[in-house]
C-alpha cells in the first residue's frame, strides 16, 4: 500500500506481531515447566506467569506504539517497569498492504479500545489441552468490535516435534478474515459446542432446547468461534455468566468479518467501549450462520435466570 496506513490499519497489524509475540511466550513458559500458577476466585478461574507475561507485552508493546488507545486486559497487573525483550515492535506486511475500509480511515488512536485476553483457556493451558489455548486482542470503535486477532499458540501440537507449532488469524469488518479456511457444518447438521468446565443447569437446559446432532464440551471463547469459522460447530451456546469482554471481542470481529454474529442469548449485541462493565452477563450465543434459529429456540425460563443475573 503506498502512503502511510490507515492508524488502524497499522494497529491490526501490530496486534498481529504482538499476538505471535505473546503466543511465543505462552509456549516458553509451558516448556520451562515452572507455570507459576495463582488462583484468582477459584480453581476454575486461574492465572498463569504466561498470563501475565503474555499481557506485560501486548499492552506495553501497543502501548509504545500507539500512546493514546486504550487498552483493557483481563489480568490485573502492577504497573512497572517491563522488560526490554517482552517488546514487539513488528508489524504485518501483508495487514499493511490491505486497503483500509472507507469507514474507518479517519480514525484516531483515542477513538480506539482494545481488549486484551493475554491466554483464553487457561485451566486448559494447565491441564495439557493445548489446542483450546488462544492468544486474544480485539479492536473496538464506539463500542463496536471492528477487528481482531487470535493466536493458537500450540496449533499443530498433536503433529510432534518436526512440525511448525502456532498460527495467527485476523479479521476486520469491511475487509474479511484472514490465516485460516472458512467452512461451514452440512446444512442439515447442527452441532452445538459450549463450556467445558463452567457449566450448570442453565447452560444445560439451553443447549438441550437447541435439539443439537451433537455436543462438543470445550475451553476458551476463541477456541469455540474458531470451531465456528472452521466448520466443526454450528453455534456456540453458553447461557450463563463468566464471559467478559476480552474473550469475545476479538473473536466477535472475525466471526462477524465472515458473515457470522455473537449476541447475548437474547439476540442483542455487546457494546466495546471502555466504561462498560467486563462481565457478559446475559450469555453468549454466536453462529456462523442461522443465528435467529438459535435465539428463537432459547427457552422462557433460561431468558429469566439470566436477567436476574
Amino acid at each position: 500500500m503506498s502512503g502511510n496506513p490507515a492508524v488502524v490499519m497499522r494497529l491490526v497489524a501490530s496486534a498481529y506481531s504482538v499476538a505471535e509475540k505473546a503466543g511465543a511466550i505462552v509456549r516458553k513458559v509451558l516448556h520451562s515447566g515452572e507455570l507459576g500458577i495463582v488462583e484468582k476466585t477459584g480453581a476454575n478461574d486461574l492465572q498463569t506467569l504466561a498470563d501475565r507475561l503474555a499481557q506485560k507485552s501486548i499492552c506495553a508493546s501497543l502501548y509504545r506504539s500507539f500512546p493514546n488507545i486504550t487498552i483493557i486486559g483481563e489480568e490485573d497487573l502492577p504497573s512497572e517497569e517491563v522488560q526490554e525483550d517482552l517488546i514487539e515492535s513488528g508489524q504485518a506486511e501483508e495487514i499493511l498492504q490491505k486497503s483500509c475500509p472507507e469507514d474507518y480511515k479517519a480514525l484516531k488512536e483515542e477513538e480506539l479500545v482494545v481488549w486484551v485476553d493475554p491466554l483464553d483457556g487457561t485451566k486448559e493451558y494447565t491441564e495439557g489441552l493445548l489446542d483450546n489455548v488462544t492468544v486474544l486482542i480485539g479492536i473496538a470503535y464506539e463500542g463496536r468490535a471492528i477487528a481482531g486477532v487470535i493466536n493458537q499458540p500450540f496449533y499443530n501440537y498433536q503433529l510432534g516435534s518436526g512440525a511448525a507449532l502456532g498460527r495467527t488469524m485476523w479479521g476486520m469488518l469491511g475487509l474479511g478474515a484472514f490465516g485460516f479456511e472458512l467452512r461451514e457444518v452440512p446444512a442439515d447438521k447442527r452441532i452445538v459446542t459450549t463450556t467445558r468446565s463452567h457449566s450448570n443447569k442453565t447452560v444445560t437446559d439451553c443447549v438441550n432446547a437447541m435439539e443439537p446432532h451433537e455436543v462438543i464440551r470445550v475451553g476458551g471463547a476463541g477456541n469455540k468461534i474458531i470451531q465456528l469459522i472452521e466448520g466443526k460447530a454450528s453455534a456456540y451456546v453458553f447461557a450463563s455468566p463468566g464471559c467478559k469482554k476480552w474473550d469475545t471481542c476479538a473473536p466477535e470481529a472475525i466471526l462477524h468479518a465472515v458473515g457470522g454474529r455473537l449476541t447475548d442469548m437474547f439476540g442483542n449485541t455487546y457494546c466495546y467501549n471502555a466504561d462498560v462493565k467486563h462481565m457478559n452477563s446475559a450469555g453468549v450465543l454466536a453462529t456462523l450462520r442461522n443465528h435467529d434459529y438459535y435465539v428463537n429456540r432459547v427457552p422462557p425460563s433460561v431468558q429469566q435466570a439470566l436477567k436476574s443475573k
